[in-house]
């Protein structure tokens, strides 16, 4: 997972449709490839980044998050893309957007 830039710190995320989509990627080809999306080329900045299970970033890292967050993996692949919204089964119930009294009626 890249870190942002700049006196913040943290990890890099982007904003879409109301949720924080932390970027995660499965190797370091496919941040590199990001990075090349973003205007990194030749002679750009070393982009660090964070080694985690994902098990780990749901679990532990999401909850520190302050709003509905999910997980972007591979953004810049077109056809390997993987989404995980911040729903039931996917973030602890706590910080799922579907869970709540009225998921009872729903279901």
């Amino acid at each position: 997972m890249p870190l942002s830039e700049g006196d913040v710190g943290g990890l890099m995320s982007g904003w879409q449709g109301g949720v924080r989509w932390i970027y995660a990627f499965t190797d370091e080809e496919a941040l590199a490839r990001f990075a090349v999306q973003r205007g990194a080329g030749a002679g750009a900045r070393e982009w660090e980044y964070l080694s985690i299970l994902g098990a780990r970033l749901v679990d532990a890292v999401i909850p520190t998050v302050e709003g509905p967050t999910g997980v972007a993996v591979d953004v810049a692949d077109e056809d390997g893309s993987m989404l995980f919204p911040p729903v039931l089964g996917i973030v602890p119930e706590a910080y799922a957007v579907d869970a709540g009294p009225d998921r009872a009626e729903a279901v």
